[in-house]
């Protein structure tokens, strides 16, 4: 019987699995009847306890713990003997990655599918996420999971059972004995401060590495970052560290973004603590010693306003958490991050992409640590060999060396077609590797957006055959006049980001109506930046598209940087967000760049908006925003956009009063902040001011801030030398914008 052949094969594969300290993986393919009563007989052979089994999946269909696919991230921080993705109805590659992650050396990965033959063909629940208007979900292709079919028909370690005919690939390895006593031997650093038990607990050369790494917390301001692929040991590392500050008398801080994540590093910070016999209370979110020090769990945002109560602070899976946390974590003198490289959280590269250059500014002194030496399953382990491929979670873009003369009379341009991806296995981990690099946020489920979205397409830049510079780009708006009603009311269309923010925060139900290409993500390889591939990218897209559609835009956490180049290429804003991106940290800025009349006509109607609201905006939602990046964000708008001056004639004397005579800003804030605006969208070629003037133009002006917290961020001696360098500053504001009434109050203090 076909069963009995899954049961035997399980077996195999889960013993084979056991003696290597590997994972392996099962597909059980066919009829999801037949596939629910083959596992059941497959458990029960395995006799897996309850309690290290989990179900992913949309029904309790067995006797352990279950989850929706999307609450994969639960599992994050800890580990299954078993883990059971049901597929039938939906496959989120996300969730794939991050359970994949969880499975322990000697565990087994049971996938429930469809029959292979027929998966690709069949639409789910996630592809019904990539039917975004005008598309349907006919359009829908199912490349990503055809690829994943032949990665589990090719790759060794998957036993693969068609629930009609049965056995079709037993996935054995029949490996070499594995040698006893390969992690012995291992002795803490000739110089250390931990107790030597903390290092005879560690099973890695990496991790006796990682351990010691913490002993730079013993001075201050000082930040430890591990950094590794899931299962080598990063949260064991932590927790040990934990565990001997405690038994030192610390006070140890624990976050993560939630409290399952750091079982691990309770886990060993506690048998640390037994093994030195100062354990007074364990539990499963605090640990107390009898020299007074502790270990506790707190959630991310009672973590913050606790930072100052504890000695040292520990953030496990920090990529999970967005760079606003993280920069507010970073307030702690004593603090280490140990974060997961390759994305099995599906949130990116947030961390590394936009958090480490402000770790890089701050007062701390960094110590970094790489662990690559797998623990709780051997080095070339197939299950995440499989993964790895099967996901693209370690691609790279080409070596620097291959792009180093890569310039813009160089480069092709190429329309990146998923049918040739799919066929060119380079070609897609070299665009595919330069979006993960470059971009904070991007998960396994792009990859399956990139093959099989229909609103979606890719663009890039080639050097003799190697990608240095790619985009992501989307199909956006062009909608009927029912759904941009729709969204007018409130309604959400899919996939139409920058024409949905238009409609329905700016209340413009025409916005919808244009057809344009957003510019999802950008990116140009490292070793060829500042080059102009970028920009020539961007021109070879509106030359491209310039005839079919009426826009092109874009949105991203908005920088200086960032603003000057988009601006550059000629996009002007339209909008910023009034709430910080979790992601980046930032606030987002949206941007369009006109193509036709009607893309014209939208671009100069927003900008012209937006540029009416942002002073008030800088006074609420935007009062923390950057002032260079209010600089900057309004260098971008047209000229032509910059909001009349309408000032009464005792406005111009009060402003021109702060200015030229005994004048205060205090007294009504409002004209000049509509001075300000003015000046920093047109910046006319006859008036310059410098930077630090301009900025002071922005926090005070605009923003609102007090005089002593102005003067103190900018740098002057005192509140009233600010005071009198806002006054200098409007002069020139004055002299080229400012009315009869203005000018007779500057002729008038000017004579005397």
């Amino acid at each position: 019987m076909i069963a009995d052949d899954a049961v035997e094969l399980a077996r195999s594969l889960r013993a084979e699995a056991a003696r290597t300290n590997e994972r392996r993986a099962l597909v059980l393919a066919g009829d999801r009847e037949r596939g629910y009563d083959a596992l059941e007989d497959v458990l029960d052979a395995l006799a897996v306890p309850i309690t290290r089994t989990t179900l992913v999946g949309p029904a309790d269909r067995l006797r352990c713990e279950r989850l929706a696919q999307s609450r994969a991230g639960e599992l994050l921080g800890t580990t299954r003997d078993v883990v059971v993705l049901d597929a039938h109805d939906e496959l989120r590659p996300d969730a794939l990655g991050k359970l994949v992650g969880t499975i322990d050396g000697g565990g087994l990965f049971v996938l429930l599918t469809p029959p292979l033959a027929d998966w690709p063909d069949r639409r789910d629940g996630f592809d019904e996420s990539l039917a975004v208007p005008p598309f349907s979900l006919s359009d829908v292709t199912g490349r990503f999971r055809r690829r994943l079919v032949e990665t589990l028909r090719a790759h060794r370690g998957i036993g693969v059972v068609d629930l009609e005919d049965g056995v079709v690939d037993d996935g054995l390895t029949e490996p070499a004995p594995r040698r006893d006593g390969d992690d012995e031997g291992l002795e803490p650093p000739s110089e250390h401060r931990f107790p030597t038990a903390a290092y005879e607990a560690c099973r890695t050369a990496d991790q006796v590495d990682a351990v010691a790494a913490f002993e730079a917390l013993f001075e201050a301001p000082a930040a430890v970052v591990l950094e590794a692929d899931r299962g080598r040991g990063k949260s064991s590392a932590a927790g040990l560290a934990a565990g001997a500050f405690a038994a030192a008398d610390e006070d140890v801080l624990v976050t993560a973004p939630a409290s399952r994540n750091a079982r691990e590093v309770f886990d060993r910070a506690g048998e640390l603590c037994e093994t030195l016999g100062v354990v007074e209370v364990a539990e499963p979110r605090r640990i107390e010693t009898t020299a007074g020090g502790r270990v506790r769990y707190r959630e991310p945002i009672e973590a913050i306003e606790r930072l100052g109560d504890a000695d040292v602070v520990v953030v496990d899976e920090a990529a999970a958490f967005p760079v606003s946390v993280l920069e507010d974590l970073l307030a702690a003198e004593r603090i280490t991050f140990a974060t997961t490289v390759h994305g099995y959280e599906g949130a990116g590269r947030g961390f590394s992409v936009r958090f480490r250059d402000r770790l890089a500014e701050s007062d701390h002194a960094v110590t970094e640590r790489v662990l690559a030496e797998p623990i709780r399953y051997a080095a070339g382990d197939p299950l995440e060999v499989w993964a790895f491929r099967a996901l693209l979670l370690d691609a790279r873009p080409p070596v620097a060396q291959l792009v180093a003369d890569a310039n813009p009379d160089s480069v092709a341009y190429r329309r990146l077609e998923p049918e040739a991806l799919l066929a060119d296995e380079g070609l897609l981990r070299e665009a595919f590797g330069l979006l993960v690099l470059a971009h904070y946020r991007t998960e396994p489920s792009d990859l399956a957006r990139l093959l099989d979205a229909p609103n979606l397409e890719a663009r890039a830049l080639v050097h003799e055959g190697r990608v240095v510079s790619v985009a992501l780009l989307a199909r956006e708006g062009e909608l009927s006049a029912e759904q941009r009603a729709m969204m007018y009311e409130g309604g959400r269309i899919r996939g139409n980001m920058l024409p949905d923010v238009l409609t329905s925060q700016l209340r413009d139900e025409r916005a919808g109506e244009p057809a344009g290409i957003r510019v999802v993500r950008i990116a140009t390889h490292h070793a060829v930046r500042s080059r102009g591939l970028g920009s020539r990218l961007l021109a070879e897209i509106r030359q491209e598209y310039g005839d079919a559609v009426d826009w092109l835009g874009t949105g991203f956490g908005a920088t200086p940087g960032l603003l000057e180049f988009w601006r550059a290429n000629g996009y002007a804003a339209v909008h910023v967000s009034t709430t910080r991106n979790d992601a980046s940290g930032e606030y987002s800025a949206l941007m369009l760049s006109p193509t036709t009349e009607a893309g014209r006509e939208l671009r100069d109607r927003h900008a012209a908006r937006f540029a009416r609201r942002f002073g008030a905006l800088c006074t609420d939602a935007l009062r923390d925003l950057e002032p260079d990046v209010a600089r900057a964000v309004l260098r971008t708008v047209p000229a032509d956009a910059a909001p009349a001056l309408e000032l009464t004639a005792h406005e111009w004397r009060v402003v021109a009063g702060a200015a030229y005579g005994p004048g205060l800003f205090d007294v009504d804030p409002g004209p000049f902040r509509e001075l300000v605006v003015r000046f920093l969208v047109e910046r006319p070629g006859d008036l310059e001011l410098t930077e630090r003037e301009e900025r002071l133009l922005v926090v005070r002006a605009l923003q609102g801030r007090d005089w002593e917290a102005v003067a103190d961020r900018l740098g002057y001696h005192s509140a009233g030398q600010c005071m009198r360098a806002l006054g200098d500053a409007l002069v020139p504001l004055v002299d080229r914008y400012g009315t009869e009434p203005a000018l007779e109050v500057r002729d008038r203090f000017a004579d005397g």
